[in-house]
């Protein structure tokens, strides 16, 4: 496989979390306590998991217990620190070699339990699950009358071709 689809994804993945992180810190103060509260929980299970998984890919601990923080972040920190993973993946797609991505690695779940997942897996899991629960997010902004974030693909395609003119 080519690092191409792989790096789609990626791409796709960090102009999604930041469209939603844009939208959350605008609107939070709409939300309510109740929502605000659910969506500081789904951006930092998004996060926790992505740095989970970075952790295993670059075969280092991660020390995390769970796939929650043990103390939940500011708004402004998961913003930040979900940039930062984004742009981490992105390079990290970006300097592997198309056949590194079939390289299995082994690793403990949270759970204790062990596992093993080609490094292609492990960014496809990333990506869809981020999806996923940016999926959640968008419905709790609209369950208040807001507006989510684009997240589709062809969402990131138009927003591309708008960019360069």
């Amino acid at each position: 496989m080519t690092r191409l689809p792989y790096a789609q994804m990626i791409e796709v993945k960090r102009w999604a979390d930041r469209g939603l992180c844009q939208v959350v810190e605008r609107d939070i103060a709409r939300l309510g306590e109740t929502e605000a509260g659910l969506m500081l929980l789904v951006l930092d299970h998004i996060h926790t998991v992505d740095r989970i998984f970075q952790a295993h890919l670059l075969g280092r601990a991660h020390g995390y217990k769970s796939s929650r923080s043990e103390v939940l972040p500011s708004l402004e920190v998961l913003a930040r620190d979900m940039a930062e993973v984004d742009d981490w993946y992105a390079d990290h797609v970006g300097a592997l070699a198309p056949e590194a991505f079939e390289q299995p690695i082994d690793f403990v779940f949270t759970s204790g339990k062990p596992a093993r997942m080609k490094r292609g897996e492990i960014i496809l899991h990333v990506c869809l699950h981020g999806t996923y629960h940016r999926g959640n997010a968008g419905a709790l902004l609209q369950l208040k009358g807001l507006v989510p974030s684009r997240d589709a693909v062809s969402d990131y395609l138009e927003a591309m071709e708008e960019a360069v003119g």
